[in-house]
This record gives structure tokens, C-alpha cells and sequence, in this order.
């Protein structure tokens, strides 16, 4: 995927979902991965031209695991001209030797963006840039139907009251596919998650479980994101 078709898919969401407002200081939650890598990227580059001006920045929550590396990561902040904040925590030693938890991820993702609301407010940003895609948010609504019952999954756009802070999803219409593309296109500084449950997931096994299911159904993802976009479910309708 070439940057031109990335600004494109990305200014396209945010314009229809209305989530970026003249003056926003709009902090991005980098982990390291693809998704959050190209998020900074589109985001970096629609800033340059996009009517309604504002700031952004870029922050890493360090879970602690003693191997991971955020060098690269730097550096690639440091070329786009995007501010970079690390955000110290233990919230691996909390999860993994103090709790010593069997199913780690959910109290693994309150605490951290516990940690990343608080380390936006501390800048001064009253919006959060999640790297969640199309796909991400088909999984999401199979893990809703299949674990809980119901047809949902998170909003484009998402107010949290007690924090003051709005949370957007600016890559929502791009594939996953389209995220590996670029990623090997532009060689971006991917950092491996040092997370020993990494790959070992709910949501890893919806993802197969939808790659056998497009096998049998070429489309089915697509026809699915569409269904959420027309399924009146509250903050997706255009």
C-alpha cells in the first residue's frame, strides 16, 4: 500500500465519523506493533493538509518486561517530528508474578489504558488515536456474539466521561492486509511484543476462525462490515 492510498483510507474514516475538530491534541498509544506504527504515519502525514489543524503525539506505556527495545521507535518519532513520551509502569510484574494470572490479556488492557488515559491527561491531549482496523473490528463483533451473546462492537468514535477524553479510530476502513503491506513497503521499525500471552488469544482464535471461514465465503469480512455500518448499532451510522 502506497502512503497516498493510506492518507486517503485514513482522512476518509476521520471524515466520516466526524473525530478530529480544529485545535485536538491527539496523543497515539504505541506498542510497537504494525497497527499502532501505520496509525502515526497516516496521522503524521494528514496533519501537513488537513483542514482542521492539530497537534499530535506519541506515547508507549512500558509494561516492564526487561526485553524490549523502543530505540527504533525513537528514532522513527524523531523523523516524523512527533513528540514521544515513555510511560514506566510494573504492570507486567502485577499480571504475571504478582497475580500470576491464567487469563492475563483483560486485566492486562484495564490497567494499561488506565496508564494511558493518565499519561494523556498529564500532556494536555483530549484525544486518544486507537490503531483498531476493519478487522479488528469484525473480531470484535464475532468475540461479542460467540462469548457474549450480542451483536456489538467498539465505536469510530468513543466519549469517556470519566476522563474527559475521546478515543478515536482512524484506521478502521483499512484492511489488516493493507497494514502488513505498507509495513513491508516502507520497512517501519516494527518492535515484537516481549509479551509471553502474545499469539495466545480469544482474539487469535477468531482470527483463524474468520480466515477459514473467508476461505469458504471470499468476502464474508467485508460483508460484515458492512452489516455493523447498517446494523443501527449506536456511534456507526454515517
Amino acid at each position: 500500500m502506497k502512503l497516498q492510498q493510506l492518507y486517503s483510507l485514513t482522512r476518509k474514516a476521520i471524515d466520516d465519523y466526524h473525530m478530529i475538530q480544529p485545535g485536538d491534541q491527539i496523543a497515539v498509544g504505541i506498542s510497537g506493533g504494525k497497527d499502532s506504527l501505520t496509525l502515526l504515519y497516516a496521522l503524521q502525514g494528514l496533519r501537513r493538509f488537513y483542514p482542521n489543524p492539530f497537534t499530535l503525539y506519541a506515547v508507549t506505556i512500558d509494561l516492564g518486561f526487561d526485553n524490549l527495545n523502543l530505540d527504533r521507535i525513537k528514532a522513527l518519532c524523531d523523523a516524523l517530528a512527533v513528540e514521544y513520551h515513555i510511560v514506566k509502569t510494573d504492570i507486567s510484574k502485577i499480571i504475571f508474578e504478582d497475580r500470576r494470572e491464567s487469563n492475563p490479556c483483560s486485566l492486562c488492557a484495564k490497567m494499561r489504558k488506565g496508564a494511558l488515559n493518565d499519561a494523556m491527561k498529564n500532556i494536555g491531549c483530549n484525544k486518544i488515536a486507537y490503531a483498531h482496523h476493519k478487522d479488528d473490528v469484525v473480531e470484535t463483533m464475532m468475540m461479542s456474539l460467540i462469548y457474549e451473546g450480542r451483536f456489538h462492537t467498539f465505536r469510530p468514535v468513543t466519549y469517556l466521561d470519566r476522563t474527559d477524553l475521546t478515543v478515536i479510530r482512524p484506521l478502521i476502513y483499512m484492511r489488516e492486509a493493507d497494514v502488513v503491506g505498507f509495513v513491508n513497503q516502507y520497512k517501519v521499525p516494527v518492535v515484537k511484543s516481549p509479551c509471553p500471552a502474545d499469539g495466545h488469544t480469544k482474539r487469535e482464535y477468531i482470527k483463524n476462525l474468520l480466515r477459514e471461514i473467508n476461505r469458504d465465503a471470499p468476502g464474508v469480512k467485508e460483508r460484515m462490515f458492512t452489516a455493523i455500518q447498517n446494523g443501527n448499532l449506536e456511534g456507526w451510522n454515517l
